[in-house]
């Protein structure tokens, strides 16, 4: 076998045809159907070592086929429009009431939460939270996701920097 075109594509042809584009959700993951989407909002944070702020957010949460969703996320301050924060991962179901999120952050952090899922919300505790050696120091998250028709809420707590768990970030977003 030659390994020398191994995903070589044709002149003209598309890295995504059609047929890949759109997939059937696996059934696996159809409890977790209410959060498909692109959502876009505001929210605002708040923590005792940082002023606190307003932003604006992109939220997206798809599906490949797989027994798992993927999630991306990225915040721009709502007054400057400066880039703030960025976020992605998956969610794997674990039967029809339970959840893992496996999330990962350029600012060198990762989150690995277990939680429930009851109708359309999600309650996810970090079970362990890692930091590279250059990021502030973060040890538990918390985090309560709901959705309501096209409205996407959610709450993050977080216990960080030697400070315990309290509240941090707070958005409402609307599905596109």
């Amino acid at each position: 076998m030659n390994n020398q075109n191994l995903g070589a594509l044709p002149r003209g042809s598309d890295v995504f045809p059609a047929r890949l584009r759109v997939v059937e959700l696996h059934p696996e993951i159809e409890h977790l159907a209410f959060l498909i989407g692109t959502w876009r909002g505001r929210g605002a944070g708040s923590y005792p070592t940082i002023e606190s702020f307003e932003y604006l957010e992109e939220a997206t949460f798809g599906h490949v086929g797989k027994p798992f969703l993927a999630y991306t996320q990225r915040t721009r301050h709502a007054v400057t429009d400066l880039p703030l924060h960025a976020e992605a991962g998956y969610i794997r179901p674990v039967g029809l009431a339970a959840v893992e999120l496996i999330l990962v952050q350029p600012s060198g952090i990762v989150e690995i939460h277990q939680g429930t899922v009851a109708a359309t919300s999600l309650d996810l505790k970090s079970s362990m939270v890692l930091t590279t050696p250059t990021a502030k120091e973060a040890t538990q998250v918390d985090r309560r996701i709901s959705v309501d028709g096209d409205t996407l809420t959610y709450e993050v707590d977080m216990a960080a920097v030697g400070l315990p768990m309290q509240h941090h970030l707070a958005a409402t977003l609307v599905r596109e």
